[in-house]
C-alpha cells in the first residue's frame, strides 16, 4: 500500500520528468541539428560534451553543478543577484541539474535521425524554392518523427530513474525535491523493505511498458540509440 509521501514523490518525479523532458526537446533539437548536419572542427569536441554524462559518473556530474550553482558560483552568484537564489535544493535546481544528465538520450536520436534524412529531401525542398527553416519544418522534422518518439521515452525514462544527481543537487527534501528513487532509498535504510519493493516493482513495470511501447511504435529506436 503506498503511503502519502510515496505518492508525493511519485507526482514530484513525474512533474520533474516532464519539465525536464519538454525542455530537453526544445534545446535538443538545434543541438542534434547543429551536429547532423556541421563540418566545423568543433563537431567532436560538441558531441563528446553531450555525451559526457552517459560515461560520468552522476554523483561527479552532480557534485560539480552543485558547486557551479551555489552561493559560491558563477550560476549561485548570478541568480542570488537576480533574486531568484541558488538553485540547489529546489524544484528548479533538479530540472537544471536533470536536463544536463539526460541530455544525450534526447540529442542522439533527434542527431541519429537528422543524420539518417541525407542531403536529398532538403535539396529537393530548396529546389522548390523553400527556405531553410521551411525546409527543416516541412522536411526534416516529419521524417525525424522515429527519432522524435525515441528521444522522448529514453529522456522521459532516464529523468525518472535518475538518483545521484538529484540526491547531490535537491537533497531529500519532501514534497519539493525528494524524488521517486530517493524515496525508494529512505525505504531500504528504514529497513521498510514492503514499502521498497512497491514503489520498485511499480519502476520496472513503467521502465518495461515504455521501452514496449518504443519498440512496438518505432522498431527503428534501437538503432537511432
Amino acid at each position: 500500500m503506498l503511503e502519502s509521501a510515496d505518492l508525493a514523490a511519485i507526482g514530484l518525479t513525474f512533474k520533474l520528468a516532464i519539465t525536464t523532458t519538454m525542455i530537453l526537446l526544445m534545446l535538443g533539437t538545434p543541438i542534434a541539428w547543429w551536429l547532423a548536419r556541421t563540418r566545423s572542427a568543433w563537431k567532436g569536441v560538441i558531441g563528446t560534451v553531450v555525451a559526457l554524462p552517459i560515461v560520468l559518473p552522476p554523483t561527479v556530474l552532480g557534485f560539480y553543478l552543485l558547486l557551479l550553482m551555489g552561493p559560491q558560483g558563477a550560476v549561485g552568484r548570478l541568480t542570488t543577484a537576480l533574486g531568484l537564489g541558488v538553485l540547489p535544493f529546489t524544484f528548479s535546481g533538479l530540472v537544471v541539474a536533470s536536463v544536463f544528465y539526460s541530455l544525450p538520450f534526447v540529442v542522439q536520436p533527434i542527431q541519429n535521425a537528422f543524420e539518417a534524412i541525407g542531403d536529398r529531401p532538403l535539396e529537393a525542398a530548396a529546389t522548390l524554392r523553400a527556405s531553410p527553416i521551411d525546409a527543416f519544418f516541412s522536411v526534416a522534422l516529419p521524417l525525424a518523427r522515429p527519432g522524435y518518439l525515441t528521444a522522448l521515452v529514453l529522456g522521459f525514462t532516464h529523468t525518472v530513474g535518475e538518483f545521484g544527481v538529484v540526491l547531490m543537487i535537491g537533497g531529500n527534501i519532501p514534497d519539493r525535491t525528494r524524488v521517486v528513487s530517493v524515496q525508494i532509498y529512505d525505504h531500504v535504510e528504514a529497513l521498510e523493505y514492503g514499502q521498497a519493493h512497491g514503489l520498485a516493482l511499480g519502476m520496472v513495470v513503467f521502465s518495461f511498458l515504455a521501452l514496449l511501447i518504443l519498440y512496438t511504435l518505432n522498431p527503428t529506436g534501437r538503432r537511432q540509440r
